[in-house]
C-alpha cells in the first residue's frame, strides 16, 4: 500500500496471474516477420525482448528488423501490388476478404484481449470490451466500402474547342505500396486503422508496429494469412523506429507512410518523405485537449466524463482530456469530484478483472511522466490527487490532479501521455474559447453544458478535429478523426480515409 503524501491510500496489485495456454504457446518461442506470406527471422538474426509492463519482466523475444529487412518487405509489397492475384481481385473479394479476418479476430478475441493486456498493461476488461470489438467494427466497416469506392462523370467545357464533345470521368485508383508505422497505446486497434482502408482500397502494405508493443500485430499476421490474403499484400516488420521505421519512412519504393505518434517524430517522417521520394503522407499526432465545464453543466454527467477523459487507457491517448478548464463557480466541486474518483481508481496488473487502471507502457514512459510531476510541482502545482510514482514493482503512476496551475507551465502546454490532468478556472465563457485555443495541438476538445446552443456554438470556434459535447472518447469505424494544426495530417476512419489511400486519375475522351 503507497501512501499520498497522507490524502489517500491506493494499492496496487502485481502479483503474477496465470497466462492462458493459448497465449503462452504463442510467447514460448521468438516471433518472426512477416514477409511475402512466410515468417523469416531478421536478416542480422537479432532478436529484442517484449517486457510485461506491470512486472518488468520479460515475457517474450520477436525479431530484430532493419533496413535489410524493410528493403525485402517493401519489394514483396511492390511485387504484390504489381503482378499478384491481389491485382487481378475484384473490390468484392477484396470486401469479403476484409470480412474474413474481422470474423478470425472475433473468433480469437479473449486471446487478442490477453495479448493486448500483457504487452501494453491494459486492463482487460478495455481490451476485451473496447480494443478488439473495435477493431473487428473496423475490418467490417471497411469491408463494405470496397465495392463503393467510385469515381464521378464530369461535364466540361472547353472555350478553346468550340463545338467539340467529350466524355470526361474520373477513377479512384490504390495509392500503392503503404508504409505504417502505428503506436504502443491501442496496438491491435491502430492496426485495425492503418490496415482497414489501405485493404480496401487494394493497397499493399509494410507495416511496423512499436517496438514496446508488437505481439498482437503478429498475432493479426497469422490471421491475415489464415484469411487467405496472397503473399506480399501485408508485411509485418517489427523493429525499432530508429532503424526499422525510418528505413521504412525514407524508402524510395514507398509510396506513402501513414505515421500515428508523437509530433517530434512524426516530422521526422515528413523530412525523410521529402528527402526520398515526397511520397505521401499521414499523421495522427500528439494533443493537449482542452475540456471546458461551463457552469450551467449537469455536473453527475461531467464529473465523471472529465475523469475518464484524462485517466481511460491510462492517460496514454493522444485525445485525452488533459487541460480541464472548469468555471469558477463550480471549480471547487469538479476538483473534489474529479479527485474523489481519482482516489478511488484500482490500479494494478491488467490481468486482474478489478484492476481498473494498469501501468505505462514503458520505463521511459514512466520516467518521462514523472519528470513533469516533478516539474509542475515545482513550478507551484498542487496535486489533489496523486502526484508520483506507485511502488518499485512495474510502472506505476497515480492517477493525479494538478491545481494551481499556469498557462505558461510546461504540464499545461506539453503532452505529458499519463493520467495528469491540469485544471484552471474561468470566468467569462466568451474568453474560454481563445485559452483553449492556445496550443500548438488540435487534435480534440470538449464541452459540458446543459445549454446545447451554447455546445454548438463552442464546437464551432474550438480547432480541433473532435469536439465532443456533453461526451468523451466516443469513436465509430464511421466517424473521421485526425487533428488540426500540429496535431497531424488527414483522417483515420470513416469514407475520408479512403481518400488517403487512392490516387484520383482524370480521363477525358473526345467523342
Amino acid at each position: 500500500m503507497i501512501s499520498n503524501g497522507g490524502t489517500y491510500i491506493m494499492t496496487v496489485t502485481v502479483e503474477s496471474y496465470r497466462i492462458s495456454d493459448t497465449v503462452s504457446r504463442f510467447l514460448s518461442r521468438p516471433r518472426q516477420l512477416l514477409i511475402n506470406g512466410r515468417w523469416v527471422d531478421a536478416a542480422s538474426g537479432k532478436t529484442f525482448e517484449v517486457v510485461n509492463p506491470a512486472t518488468g519482466e520479460t515475457v517474450g523475444r520477436v525479431a530484430e528488423g532493419e533496413r535489410e529487412d524493410i528493403e525485402r518487405a517493401v519489394r514483396a509489397a511492390r511485387e504484390a501490388f504489381e503482378d499478384s492475384p491481389w491485382t487481378k481481385m475484384t473490390p468484392s473479394e477484396r470486401g469479403r476478404l476484409l470480412w474474413r479476418l474481422a470474423d478470425l479476430l472475433e473468433q480469437n478475441l479473449d486471446e487478442f484481449a490477453e495479448l493486448e493486456t500483457i504487452d501494453n498493461g491494459k486492463p482487460i476488461s478495455v481490451a476485451r470490451f473496447a480494443d478488439v470489438p473495435l477493431a473487428v467494427d473496423l475490418f467490417r466497416y471497411m469491408a463494405g466500402w470496397a465495392t463503393k469506392i467510385e469515381g464521378n462523370t464530369i461535364p466540361i467545357s472547353v472555350p478553346y474547342a468550340p463545338g467539340a464533345e467529350f466524355l470526361s470521368y474520373t477513377l479512384r485508383e490504390p495509392v500503392g505500396v503503404v508504409g505504417q508505422i502505428i503506436p504502443w497505446n491501442f496496438p491491435l486497434l491502430m492496426a485495425a486503422w492503418k490496415l482497414g482502408p489501405a485493404l480496401a482500397t487494394g493497397c499493399t502494405v509494410v507495416l511496423k508496429p512499436a517496438e514496446q508493443t508488437p505481439l498482437s500485430a503478429l498475432r493479426l499476421g497469422e490471421l491475415i494469412l489464415e484469411a487467405g490474403y496472397p503473399d506480399g499484400v501485408v508485411n509485418i516488420v517489427t523493429g525499432f523506429g530508429e532503424t526499422a521505421g525510418a528505413a521504412l519512412a525514407s524508402h524510395p519504393d514507398v509510396d506513402k507512410v501513414a505515421f500515428t505518434g508523437s509530433t517530434e517524430v512524426g516530422k521526422l517522417i515528413v523530412k525523410a518523405a521529402g528527402e526520398s521520394n515526397l511520397k505521401k503522407v499521414t499523421l495522427e499526432l500528439g494533443g493537449k485537449s482542452p475540456n471546458i465545464v461551463l457552469k450551467d453543466a449537469d455536473l453527475d454527467l461531467a464529473i465523471p466524463g472529465a475523469a475518464n477523459a484524462i485517466f481511460f487507457n491510462h492517460g496514454q491517448c493522444c485525445c485525452a482530456g488533459s487541460r480541464l478548464y472548469i468555471h469558477k463557480q463550480i471549480f471547487d466541486d469538479v476538483i473534489d469530484g474529479v479527485a474523489k474518483y481519482a482516489q478511488k481508481i484500482r490500479v494494478g496488473h491488467g490481468l486482474d478483472p478489478k484492476t481498473q487502471m494498469g501501468p505505462l507502457v514503458s520505463h521511459d514512459q514512466l520516467t518521462r511522466v514523472c519528470e513533469y510531476l516533478q516539474s509542475g510541482l515545482s513550478e507551484g502545482a498542487k496535486a489533489v490527487a496523486g502526484g508520483k510514482r506507485i511502488g518499485d514493482t512495474g510502472y506505476f503512476v497515480e492517477p493525479t490532479v494538478l491545481v494551481n496551475t499556469r498557462h505558461d507551465m510546461k504540464v499545461v502546454q506539453e503532452e505529458i501521455f499519463g493520467p495528469v490532468v491540469t485544471a484552471m478556472p474561468f470566468e467569462d465563457p466568451e474568453e474560454i474559447t481563445p485559452v483553449a485555443n492556445d496550443t500548438v495541438y488540435g487534435l480534440a476538445a470538449a464541452v459540458w453544458t446543459r445549454d446545447i446552443s451554447k455546445g454548438h456554438r463552442l464546437a464551432r470556434r474550438l480547432k480541433a478535429g473532435s469536439v465532443w459535447v456533453n461526451c468523451y472518447n466516443i469513436f465509430d469505424a464511421a466517424l473521421p478523426f485526425g487533428g488540426y494544426k500540429q496535431s497531424g495530417w488527414g483522417r483515420e476512419m470513416g469514407h475520408a480515409a479512403l481518400d488517403l489511400y487512392t490516387e484520383v486519375k482524370a480521363v477525358t475522351v473526345q467523342l
